[in-house]
């Protein structure tokens, strides 16, 4: 059990999520011409475990994301399961697709990564300043 405040564990989840959307984008661009290649993303990671920890485990509200399970008509319809990692999922908010079935636009995917970018640099910032705050804290700053 970490002795840690359980908003360390928070932010270092964050920022192995952003470390996982980065590695993605960089998939995407690395097929950005490959034939029939889908965009990828990354769903945003579950803090549900987090606010449990605060509220405590006697009746606190659950927060999660939904999960969507295939059904034969989603199948016949000609919907797929999403590829790749349990949180890796196809890309929904694609700009155009190519006539050869590829919908990765160079434009988005480096969009995408400048967000990501913000918010890692976003997120090292906070976590900079809760260190600095827990060594003021015990001393040691």
């Amino acid at each position: 059990m970490s002795t840690l405040p359980p908003l360390f564990d928070g932010m270092g989840r964050a920022m192995k999520a952003m470390a996982e959307h980065q590695r993605v984008i960089a998939e995407n661009v690395a097929n950005s011409e490959t034939p029939g290649y889908k965009a990828r993303t990354v769903e945003a990671p579950d803090f549900s475990t987090l606010v449990e920890g605060q509220l405590g485990t006697g009746g606190a509200p659950r927060v999660a994301r939904p999960q969507v399970q295939l059904s034969a008509g989603m199948t016949a319809l000609g919907a797929k399961a999403p590829q790749g990692g349990g949180r890796i999922v196809l890309d929904s908010n694609t700009s155009e697709t190519k006539p050869d079935g590829n919908n990765v636009t160079l434009e988005d995917q480096l969009l995408q990564l400048g967000q990501v970018q913000q918010d890692y640099a976003a997120m090292t910032n906070l976590y900079r300043k809760q260190m600095a705050l827990m060594k003021t804290a015990v001393g040691k700053g």
